[in-house]
């Protein structure tokens, strides 16, 4: 595999991840958010990812490695985002007559953002960002090494 196309996988990993953390950020800011544009609590979004590429596992990647001539030509893997979804989980209800949106029971529809699955998903993107780094630095110190060979 060409160093360029481990470049792009990392780079699609990166850029995924960081938007999984801007979604993730929207979320928790909008996490007290009852009314919108579109009417009624804001409702929590998520990020849909997809792998790139058609590889078909280990079998294929081998036999493309295998043949000398054809080496460099497969297609980079990597990610991509499909889809930011909302959540269509159940909106919880709290009760309070004196908020402007509440029903004539009293009763408030607020958003289904939790704060602690919030801060579990960006613990988790942040985690992926930080192995996609560490394999981005890894790669560049393989290229510095190969480079210090032709010394």
């Amino acid at each position: 595999m060409a160093f360029a196309s481990i470049m792009n996988i990392v780079g699609s990993g990166l850029t995924a991840e960081q938007l999984r953390l801007d979604v993730i950020s929207e979320n928790i800011t909008n996490m007290n958010t009852t009314r919108t544009e579109g009417g009624g609590p804001y409702r929590r979004k998520v990020v849909r990812f997809e792998a790139e590429a058609d590889r078909d596992g280990f079998r294929r990647a081998l036999a493309a490695a295998m043949d000398a001539s054809n080496r460099g030509a497969e297609k980079a893997g990597g990610v991509r985002v499909t889809d930011i979804l909302e959540d269509p989980s159940d909106l919880p209800v709290t009760f309070d007559p004196d908020h402007p949106d509440a029903n004539e029971d009293g009763y408030v529809e607020m958003p289904n953002v939790t704060l602690v699955k919030e801060i579990a998903d960006a613990m988790a993107a942040t985690q992926a960002y930080s192995a996609n780094v560490t394999a981005f630095n890894t790669l560049k110190t393989v290229l510095q090494r190969g480079l210090e060979i032709g010394r």
